[in-house]
């Protein structure tokens, strides 16, 4: 397998105990996505504003919302969607995949995508927020933290 071989989508693919009906709401509520998200994601009028523990903000347009199956946003100039599926046993395998990611960002945004996708699962199905809540141990210091 190639580690991520279209160079214009980024796909994660995570499995989740918790079923889909559990892990939407994550997605696609205030409560949810401050959670493990960001600090705050308050959603109006169709946007999420996003603020993050080191200060930063971004404004993102939901382009598509279906409970249980689908949540899309633009995040910070690309496509994310997510996609939950039924694993059959109760628990939700999510695909991930962000279009329209820069290449000179590529990089830094694969490896974000890894410590959303932790935290949510850590949030989701452990009640545990894995985020440090701490500006000076941010992403932007190098710390492995939403």
């Amino acid at each position: 397998m190639n580690f991520q071989p279209d160079p214009e989508i980024i796909t994660w693919r995570l499995h989740l105990t918790s079923s889909p009906e559990e892990v939407y709401p994550m997605l696609s509520t205030d409560e949810g996505r401050a959670r493990f998200w960001a600090e705050t994601a308050v959603e109006e009028d169709g946007y999420i504003e996003f603020q993050f523990v080191n200060d930063f903000e971004w404004r993102g347009k939901i382009l598509d919302a279906v409970p249980g199956e689908r949540f899309q946003v633009e995040y910070f100039g690309s496509i994310t969607t997510f996609e939950l599926e039924s694993d059959g046993r109760g628990g939700t395998d999510l695909t991930l995949t962000d279009e329209g990611v820069l290449p000179e960002h590529r990089t830094q945004v694969i490896a974000g995508w890894v410590s959303v996708l932790m935290a949510l699962k850590a949030a989701v199905d452990f009640n545990v927020d894995l985020r440090n809540h701490d500006p000076t141990r941010s992403w932007s210091q190098g710390f492995v933290d939403n």
